[in-house]
């Protein structure tokens, strides 16, 4: 039995235009941008222009663009989100990406709404009633293992969106209150003042120092790449980098990275294909350890692992490029095979523990660098990182990746002249025909014809094949050919943007036969409006309390998070069955800030408390 491959999309995050535009270049199927307010990124808005202009882009190639407008509404900001959709609609985004229910409650255009990671999507259930709600796609929480992610894909039909690359948050999506109680910066709004990132001491209940001064709420970056067919295979539709706050060179390196890796895939896995059109021809080698990240884990994927935190230092390792074999004051030696240049940026772990590093001045035989200051604390045996790599962002930074849709050209002849025909990729094809007088010529046309024909230059597409059907070795002028194929290209673009089919919006009722998972809503169910309360009773919710940020609670968690520090020390009593030789509760400390843990075993999680 035959059955129609699955589109598979590598979704990309833009910080801005140039970002949108280098994504869709480097082999993105869908681009997510954030809207000019009320993105969960508040540093990464972009105006309605920039993105009428992304859409543009974006969609001559059939890649979808999702405007980011995921944070929590308060009152009196529904009028202007209501108008702000419509204007997002109108200058072409393919799908919202939302957190807040009260958005559905609006009167909005037929927009396709995707729910947010940060509506906190790790059940069934929750997934279902989000299907029947109407949402067009569910983005699934990164915690979720792939057995996991597999039965959520059985007892639903709508299409999954999974991360596979990119930081971190230590929270569940939407789960995060720390900021908001701790500064009034709120991870829900946009504001996050990522308090995660930050070094603590854990101590127990007697004070006892158990951990100093480490960066224990900070995880390592989530790489996936050695399990998209896992993923695939569990039912997911959507591969999702992060990376909203992240540069040009960043979107440009791993997205090509993935678009190799999921190419790869398609041409042993028929039953996969792409989501979009054209194909991305690179001048450089991706390399995802060249971006930032700080260190890699494939997270709770394979279920629980040891090693997801960056306990040492929440900024970018980069990659491994060998250790000191000797240190003389003004030079040093380093082993291994990566090439070092002048310019290079190198981090080591200092004889304090802390994250140390220099820039490369000049780089002599024999592995010899020499610093431009060498720093005091570098000792041989340690382990040296590049973060920073001067060839490899010179590459990136200058054009790297040219995108192209395969296009046959035909020209043919009649009585009255010539007639060019391009057919694209996807069968979609433009007709010219220009009069001409019928003249034989003295010399052979066909290679002239291919040669004019096949000149597609920076237009998006790319000859295929070109042939040549003449019933006779007729002139053809290369001034002819030259704007037949023009005006081919200008039509076939035309038609192309007139073929273009989004995905459709679901329609909502105001009231659906699946009632929410949950007959009551916490500060945790961030319900920051009315329109979100009535779409919570719509559903049979009967309790519903404010949103954290418009009454803060007190003695609340104010994280939930599956990164377990007993766990992480080795002291789990359900997998490693190792008594702690410290007295709970544990505390985190920095500064003014004490923070309890608590440790619910029976969901697997983590809880903090602020206490004052």
């Amino acid at each position: 039995m035959c059955h129609t491959p699955r589109a598979i999309e590598l979704l990309s995050p833009a910080k801005d235009l140039a970002c949108g535009i280098e994504a869709v270049n480097h082999g993105a199927d869908a681009v997510y941008i954030g809207a000019p307010k009320f993105g969960a990124r508040s540093a990464a808005a972009n105006s309605l222009d920039d993105i009428r202009q992304l859409c543009r882009y974006a969609h001559i190639y059939n890649v979808r663009v999702y405007a980011a407008l995921n944070t929590i509404l308060k009152e009196s900001e529904l009028k202007e989100a209501e108008e702000l959709i419509r204007q997002l609609y109108e200058v072409g985004v393919d799908a919202l990406i939302i957190q807040d229910m009260g958005i559905t409650r609006l009167d909005i255009p037929p927009i396709p709404l995707h729910a947010s990671t940060q509506t906190d999507n790790r059940t069934p259930e929750k997934v279902k009633f989000l299907e029947s709600a109407g949402f067009s796609r569910v983005v699934l929480a990164r915690e979720l293992t792939v057995d996991e992610i597999r039965e959520i894909a059985g007892q639903t039909t709508v299409p999954l969106e999974v991360f596979i690359h990119g930081a971190l948050c230590v929270s569940y999506s939407g789960q995060c209150y720390l900021s908001a109680a701790l500064s009034g910066r709120s991870a829900n709004r946009g504001e996050c003042a990522q308090y995660c990132r930050l070094p603590y001491t854990m101590v127990d209940a007697d004070g006892r120092e158990i951990v100093p001064d480490k960066h224990l709420l900070s995880l390592k970056d989530l790489n996936r790449s050695g399990y998209l067919e896992a993923l695939l295979d569990a039912g997911a539709s959507s591969l999702k980098i992060e990376g909203r706050l992240k540069d040009v060179s960043y979107v440009k390196n791993i997205t090509a990275w993935y678009r190799k890796k999921l190419d790869a895939i398609f041409l042993c896995r028929p039953e996969y294909r792409r989501s979009s059109d054209g194909k991305s021809v690179f001048t450089f080698c991706p390399v995802p350890e060249k971006s930032f990240n700080r260190g890699f884990t494939s997270y709770f994927l394979n279920g629980r692992e040891p090693d997801i935190a960056s306990f040492d230092t929440p900024k970018s390792l980069g990659e491994p490029v060998g250790k000191v074999d000797e240190v003389d004051g003004r030079s040093l030696t380093v082993s291994g095979d990566k090439a070092l240049a002048n310019g290079d940026g190198l981090v080591f772990f200092n004889t304090r523990g802390v994250l140390d590093g220099f820039r490369i001045n000049r780089v002599g035989e024999q592995r010899r660098v020499f610093p431009l200051e060498t720093p005091p604390l570098l000792r041989p045996g340690m382990m040296l990182y590049r973060n920073y790599d001067q060839a490899f962002e010179k590459l990136l930074s200058k054009p790297s990746a040219e995108r192209k849709i395969a296009v046959r050209m035909e020209l043919m002849d009649d009585p009255s002249g010539f007639i060019l025909r391009a057919t694209d990729e996807t069968g979609i094809h433009a007709v010219i025909a220009e009069p001409f007088d019928r003249e034989i010529a003295r010399s052979r046309q066909e290679e002239n014809i291919r040669l004019q024909l096949s000149k597609l230059g920076n237009t998006p597409f790319e000859a295929s094949e070109i042939v040549v059907s003449m019933s006779e070795n007729r002139f053809a002028p290369s001034s002819l050919l030259v704007e037949m194929r023009r005006k081919a290209v200008g039509r076939l673009l035309e038609n192309r943007e007139a073929c273009y089919r989004g995905e459709q919006a679901k329609r909502t009722k105001p009231v659906q036969s699946m009632p929410y998972p949950e007959r009551e809503l916490t500060y945790s169910g961030n319900v920051s409006n009315s329109r979100a309360e009535m779409f919570y009773a719509s559903y049979g919710v009967t309790r519903i309390m404010p949103a954290f940020e418009l009454s803060p609670q007190k003695d609340v968690p104010l994280m939930f998070t599956k990164h377990c520090l007993r766990y992480a020390l080795g002291w789990c009593p359900t997998r490693q069955n190792v008594p702690s030789p410290f007295k709970e509760p544990f505390y985190l400390l920095h500064k003014g800030i004490r923070l309890r843990l608590q440790f619910d075993c029976k969901s697997c999680q983590m809880l903090l408390f602020s206490v004052d």
